[in-house]
């Protein structure tokens, strides 16, 4: 292999034993590092006939453990892999390699004119590769959708060193299976995404931001109706934060405070996007009418500069810094009917409060997009299992999801079963065994063998 391609021995760091879920860290026994497609392909070559174990890694900010080496484990890192073929001005369209961080894409589309909407708080260290494999959400899945709905086309590597390559450009392609998603969202199980061709939106330079506090849980619902409705067409986010989330992130992350003068039940971050900044905080003012003078809205701050605005979303993104200070903490991403929310809640609730008497629990969530994101904490890693099962058997009740945007990985494999059914369950294996008969590729991850 070329030179820099291979790290063996004891030059393989701390950084490739676990992903940023920070459980269960285990070294490589080495680090493969591809810089192209045909050296990924090599790789996987020589490992399916050696019937090598292989552990992908993109940017490591995963949380469900999925990135984080096994016992005997190679890992195929896909950090020299990084980035931008083409920018095609005229398809709306971007083909960048695997390794490429996403903020790097979202900035090259920003300078071209243009916008890449997927956005997340580990933007500056995620990759396109991961986002593809999890099929990441993010914080404009209202208005964008899932990163599914962004990707054009792809090229990827099976496990026996196969390349596909299927970079199609074009919105509407019906020329037989779309094979592209068999990879998005199958965690790196069935084959190694190395290139992509991306969906680039026009530009909005127009941002108009505001946080509100509403007193209850109906309370915010109706509001999302009443502005999906007002602001169609141009509402891009709705992210609700639970007193318990927001009070902890304002109390312990440097230079933030409270926009607000007294403490309220949920806050609610909203966020439109448009090409006229005046006409747009016309429109968003007048939206929010009706709700303030009905006191649907008890109160609402309006960013009034590119400075509060970030500020407001520093608050919605610190997850990120306060999670270190919270550990051992488990950290759920659920999804689940919005009709749905407050009866699983309040099942989760109680069955904290029957099993360990009180938790700490943080809430917060992209509402807007069916997702619930709790992070929960009793002090003590030996409560995790009992926790988990009170969570995940409540999703399953409630018709949700175990994972709607980190992805299963290792972590929530056995759960599986409260969102998948048998059928569904084999119909994954059939295509593991087709598409990876010596399950090397990922291998336990997902779905038990």
């Amino acid at each position: 292999m070329p030179e820099g391609s291979l790290i063996v021995g004891t030059a393989v760091s701390n950084r490739y034993a676990v992903d940023f879920s920070g459980e269960h860290a285990h070294k490589p026994i080495a680090v493969a590092r591809p810089a192209n497609t045909q050296e990924c392909s090599l790789i996987l070559e020589h490992c399916n006939a050696q019937r090598q174990p292989v552990v992908i890694q993109g940017g490591l900010t995963g949380l469900a453990g999925g990135a984080t080496p096994q016992p005997g484990e190679l890992a195929i890192s896909l950090e020299r892999l990084t980035g931008i073929e083409e920018l095609d001005k005229i398809a709306g369209s971007m083909t960048v390699l695997a390794g490429t961080p996403l903020q790097v894409v979202q900035e090259a589309a920003a300078a071209a004119g243009f916008m890449f909407p997927l956005d997340l708080g580990a933007r500056g260290s995620c990759t396109i590769g991961g986002n593809i494999a999890t099929n990441a959400g993010g914080n404009q899945v209202l208005r964008f959708g899932m990163m599914r709905n962004l990707v054009l086309g792809l090229e990827a590597v099976l496990a026996d060193g196969t390349i596909v390559s299927s970079m199609n450009k074009m919105l509407k392609n019906n020329a037989g299976y779309d094979l592209k998603h068999l990879f998005i969202g199958t965690e790196g199980t069935l084959g190694i995404v190395t290139r992509a061709v991306l969906r680039l939106f026009p530009k909005q330079p127009a941002k108009t931001t505001a946080i509100c506090a509403v007193r209850n849980f109906d309370s915010m619902l109706e509001l999302l109706a009443q502005l999906q409705s007002r602001l169609s067409g141009s509402l891009s986010a709705f992210e609700a934060m639970w007193a318990s989330y927001f009070d902890y992130v304002v109390d312990h992350v440097n230079g933030l405070k409270n926009p607000f003068d007294a403490s309220h039940p949920i806050y609610i971050l909203i966020e439109t996007e448009g090409q006229d900044a005046e006409a747009d905080m016309d429109r968003f003012q007048a939206a929010l009418e009706a709700p303030l003078e009905s006191e649907l809205v008890i109160d609402a701050v309006l960013a009034q500069s590119e400075r509060e605005r970030q500020t407001f979303w520093k608050i919605r993104d610190g997850i990120g810094e306060i999670t270190p200070m919270l550990q051992p903490m488990l950290a759920f991403d659920v999804s689940m009917p919005v009709t749905e929310m407050q009866g699983f809640l309040s099942d989760i609730d109680a069955g904290f409060r029957s099993r360990f008497g009180s938790v700490h629990s943080l809430l917060f969530g992209h509402i807007g997009d069916n997702n619930l994101h709790i992070g929960v904490t009793t002090g003590k890693e030996s409560d995790f299992e009992q926790l988990c099962e009170i969570v995940y058997s409540a999703t399953g009740a409630h018709a949700g999801s175990i994972s709607a945007e980190h992805g299963v990985g290792v972590l929530r494999k056995q759960y599986l079963h409260h969102s998948r059914n048998k059928a569904e369950i084999a119909l994954m294996r059939r295509l593991k065994q087709a598409l990876d008969p010596n399950q090397i590729l990922n291998p336990s991850r997902v779905i038990a063998p």
